[in-house]
């Protein structure tokens, strides 16, 4: 019996973590999918469901917020409104405007810097790591800073990371 409980946790815990993925990872319309089926399927797991409940909140507030209306009349502003959508969890939106920030300034640093950070947000370890590259060769800081970085913590023990951050 305990082995079954413990069993149905597990379960639960690993479908409430891939709700959270989602959402972390800016999918939203995913991750409210998948934390209402979550809570369907595990509703006796009352701590999850109510981490689920605040997550779901947070998107339905987010859906029902009017959209910014950006206007970026600079590089400076592109970059700006890439950092805000980021934080945002709108990587689609950021990916757009560093992508202008960048065509508009292709040697600013802090774009591949910002850049890589999202590629590993998203997931996309090889886009990540070249984005770095870039970076790291215009400002050797970079390197620094991304070795105290936390979205950079799943890239840690990569040869390719530790030879990029180590140049500089």
């Amino acid at each position: 019996m305990k082995d079954e409980k413990k069993d149905e946790y597990q379960r639960a815990l690993a479908a409430y973590g891939e709700a959270v993925k989602a959402f972390r990872q800016g999918k939203i319309d995913k991750a409210q999918e998948l934390l209402e089926a979550f809570m369907d399927k595990h509703g006796n797991e009352r701590e999850l469901v109510d981490r689920a409940k605040t997550y779901l909140k947070i998107i339905k507030e987010r859906v029902n917020k009017p959209q910014e209306r950006l206007t970026a009349r600079t590089d400076d502003d592109y970059f700006l409104f890439g950092v805000y959508k980021m934080n945002m969890g709108d990587h689609e939106g950021a990916l757009k405007m560093l992508e202008k920030a960048k065509e508009a300034k292709p040697k600013d640093a802090r774009v591949y810097f910002l850049l890589s950070e999202l590629a590993c947000l998203s997931s996309d370890p090889e886009a990540c790591l070249e984005h770095l590259k870039k970076a790291v060769q215009m400002d050797k800081s970079y390197g620094i800073l991304a070795q105290n970085t936390e979205e950079f913590d799943a890239l840690r023990e990569d040869k390719r990371f530790k030879a990029i951050t180590r140049a500089s």
